[in-house]
């Protein structure tokens, strides 16, 4: 009894200490007490925490049935999201996924490219204006834009106004940062409670909801078909009923497509820059590559499997600076992993960061090495779940071919067009949040090429 409440003290401080930042505390833990380790989240929610990726791979995969995704977490997300593929369990999750996974296969996202490249085009000179040579970007907020305006253009075709975009793009960014002080600091929430915060953020969040369900009703009254991703899940029907979404169902599982399509690819394609820049040397490989397979056209979809160094680039950077750097399940009945005891209700917290960057699993773990993803390489990390930037098992993130489609697309364009460079020699800081963020952008200098 007196070692669980000298835990819960030691968890309470360290939740106090790194409410900001709690991966080098994840770092530290890891060094001091081995692979796995126990604690309490907030002080409160008991705990296990892992980078052994025999045990991620039996919460992830092998024994996935027993392992939910946290109530305390998950029911905070379903009152901002609704009730969609990220936040639903069970056989209503089942259903959802098997009806929604056809409209995200390769050959479906086909249609997509020239949407996906008239978006990157269009957002050049609103990303570097009249900027000239040697002008500093901050890379973040642009990509945040761009990645915003390709899903949101992938989903409903037509471009949205700019004033709804912006309070969708506005309530997301505000919604996500309090969700992640209610996570960490739970001991706030009845604070947040009785000073109203929750309430503005409920209101916030329905005002969302209902520029959504606009764009929604609109295309249902229209009778028109488009080839994007709302008409996918407009068309798409029931097994058993032969019926198809309610506007309800298509207002969760756009919010959740927005949600999770836009700033992990954000997060990701800005991280790929500051490495390229750092990296000239990649960046001219990356640059040869593009020039052999594409010359000077725009890249078609037949083109993307040809992009192989592209690829590894890509890889290689979510490695480092995984958009997912940590997620968690709850143990719905007693188990056993290696010999570790999880009793029901236990919080297993995976620490991917933490598992990128151990040097059991890759060689000079901290090296920027887009070589070691050559494909002979990439199938044994797959097996061996040593590499989850999209996460494993059933779950495995349901839009991962479109977002590796959309990163070699922006980068296609843009690093044909521009050689980049460092504006500061500072690393930028990281800001784990629900996704992992550079904390005070990336400042980066275009360089034109033409």
């Amino acid at each position: 009894m007196k070692s669980k409440l000298i835990l819960r003290l030691r968890s309470l401080r360290f939740a106090m200490k790194h409410s900001k930042n709690p991966i080098p505390g994840f770092l530290h833990n890891f060094q001091k007490h081995g692979d796995t380790y126990r604690a309490y989240l907030g002080g409160i929610q008991p705990m296990m925490v892992t980078k052994d990726p025999d045990i991620i791979r039996h919460v992830l995969q092998k024994n996935h049935r027993n392992y939910i995704k946290t109530p305390m977490i998950f029911e905070k997300l379903r009152r901002f999201l609704g009730n969609g593929l990220l936040t639903s369990e069970g056989p209503y999750w089942l259903q959802q996924r098997r009806l929604i996974q056809p409209g995200f296969h390769k050959q479906r996202l086909q249609a997509l490219v020239e949407i996906m490249n008239q978006v990157i085009m269009e957002s050049e000179p609103m990303a570097l204006g009249a900027k000239g040579r040697d002008e500093r970007v901050d890379v973040y907020p642009m990509m945040m834009r761009l990645a915003f305006d390709i899903v949101t253009r992938s989903l409903f075709s037509t471009a949205v106004s700019a004033d709804k975009l912006d309070l969708l793009s506005n309530s997301l960014t505000t919604i996500q940062a309090f969700l992640v002080q209610q996570i960490r600091q739970p001991y706030l929430n009845p604070w947040f409670r009785m000073s109203g915060q929750l309430a503005k953020h409920v209101k916030l969040s329905k005002q969302a909801d209902e520029v959504l369900l606009g764009l929604i009703r609109a295309r249902r009254s229209s009778g028109e078909s488009k080839e994007d991703l709302l008409q996918m899940l407009l068309d798409a029907r029931y097994e058993d009923t032969g019926e198809g979404m309610t506007d309800q169902q298509l207002l969760e599982e756009t919010n959740i497509l927005i949600t999770a399509g836009h700033e992990t690819t954000a997060n990701a394609l800005s991280w790929i820059f500051y490495l390229l820049a750092k990296h000239p040397d990649k960046q001219e490989l990356l640059r040869t590559e593009l020039r052999e397979v594409l010359g000077s056209r725009e890249p078609t979809f037949m083109d993307v499997p040809k992009l192989s160094y592209t690829t590894q680039v890509i890889e290689e950077s979510m490695r480092l600076y995984p958009p997912a750097w940590v997620t968690d399940r709850q143990a719905a009945a007693d188990d056993e992993i290696k010999g570790h005891e999880v009793p029901k209700g236990t919080m297993v917290v995976l620490a991917i960061y933490a598992l990128h960057h151990d040097a059991k699993f890759w060689d000079d773990p901290e090296a920027f090495r887009p070589e070691r993803f050559a494909p002979t390489s990439r199938k044994q990390m797959n097996t061996n779940y040593s590499y989850l930037p999209f996460g494993g098992g059933p779950r495995l993130c349901i839009g991962n071919s479109f977002a590796m489609m959309e990163m070699q697309l922006v980068l296609a364009y843009y690093l044909r067009k521009y050689r980049i460079r460092l504006a500061s020699q500072q690393p930028p800081e990281m800001l784990p949040l629900v996704t992992l963020r550079p904390k005070n952008g990336i400042p980066i200098i275009f360089d034109s090429l033409v």
